[in-house]
């Protein structure tokens, strides 16, 4: 890892929607937890709903946070090797790819215990060994592989995926059952993954379902081709419409496969990936007409610092309880007296908290001209 200047061509609205979702990577589980001690009502079912993924089939907000994630991995990808391949050639551009792929794959296995358990208990798959995957997959593609074979392999990913869980027959298990432990996903994790499966007989960032989460991050991919290489005739404001555009077609075909192949985000279904990849496209699309065309800044200031070291407070966030921090802030008495003139706002207030701890935390890095990356 390294800490430099941050570049004067990076593209705001990117830093600014990656911390607008590192923001609910961090906060969302606090703020579910102080949403389920509001009075009960419409609003309050609602809120804790949205912050807590389904049982199994279905779509929340809290379901957009890994694939938005992703996707701006992916939107980053044309903008980064670019300019690698403009000052060093594709050989370098090579090197950048698998370092990083590396280094965040191994992190990965430590943010998850590492060693300390023994192999058994090891975790091989998990959310940055994915983002590791993922990077590596479609950085090789934008690479090596022309736009239109790019388009063919998302499509395929997305394909193949779905005819390997409807047509593919497992031991005891009829094929086209999307149910859980009835998929041939969950049965290659419950057989073949190694070391520690997160929920016994599955891991939500198993092996099979990998395939459609290197299609979310092509999504990122093509957003960030066309903001870059756009056509002289789309201006900056028509690149931010289509982006919306391009999204809301990615959830209607994703809404109407879901009619046969459900949205889980537990094995990362195709339908899912369309609707999540859609719902990144019209964030990236509004992020980027407001901050970039439009020039309002001053709003997304703090999503700017998170984003900018988003992998720096998401390891923190691994380490440093926040959210045990504030309480010994504003906890005991405090909350409480809080909780008694409205039922879980003293949550809400521990909760905001730990969130502005991590603000000044990047904030401080920020301001510092710090910016750790990979």
């Amino acid at each position: 890892m390294s800490a430099a200047n941050l570049p004067s061509s990076r593209l705001v609205s990117l830093d600014a929607l990656r911390g607008f979702d590192m923001l609910w990577i961090v906060g969302a589980d606090a703020f579910a937890a102080a949403f389920r001690q509001f009075e009960p009502g419409p609003v309050q079912a609602f809120l804790v709903r949205q912050f807590d993924h389904p049982a199994w089939a279905g779509f929340t907000f809290y379901d957009l946070i890994f694939p938005l994630f992703l996707f701006m991995m992916g939107t980053a990808i044309p903008f980064s090797l670019d300019k690698i391949i403009q000052n060093g050639g594709r050989a370098d551009a090579v090197k950048r790819i698998l370092r990083r792929s590396l280094l965040l794959y191994v992190l990965g296995v430590i943010y998850y215990g590492g060693l300390s358990s023994g192999w058994d208990e090891v975790r091989w798959v998990g959310v940055l060994q994915r983002l590791a995957i993922c990077y590596l997959a479609a950085s090789l593609l934008y690479l090596f592989v022309r736009p239109r074979g790019q388009v063919i392999a998302c499509a395929a990913l997305l394909l193949g995926y779905w005819a390997l869980l409807t047509f593919v027959p497992v031991p005891d298990i009829a094929p086209g059952d999307y149910s859980r432990g009835q998929n041939l996903a969950n049965w290659i994790d419950a057989n073949y993954l190694p070391g520690k499966v997160w929920y016994g007989d599955y891991d939500p960032e198993g092996l099979l379902g990998t395939l459609p989460a290197v299609a979310s991050c092509l999504f990122g991919v093509f957003a960030g081709r066309w903001l870059r290489q756009a056509p002289p005739q789309y201006t900056p404001a028509n690149r931010s419409l289509v982006l919306a555009l391009g999204g809301v077609a990615l959830i209607a075909i994703g809404g109407l496969w879901a009619f046969q192949f459900p949205i889980v985000k537990r094995i990362w279904t195709s339908s899912y990936a369309l609707v999540a990849g859609g719902g990144s496209a019209i964030l990236l699309g509004l992020f980027y007409y407001l901050i970039d065309v439009r020039g309002w800044k001053k709003w997304a200031q703090p999503f700017v610092w998170i984003g900018t070291n988003a992998l720096t407070i998401y390891l923190l966030s691994r380490f440093i309880d926040f959210g045990d921090l504030s309480a010994r802030l504003i906890g005991g008495p405090l909350s409480g007296g809080l909780n008694a003139i409205l039922p879980g706002l003293g949550a809400l207030a521990e909760c905001l908290l730990g969130i502005a701890l991590c603000v000044a935390i990047c904030r401080f890095l920020y301001r510092h001209k710090v910016f750790i990356r990979l």
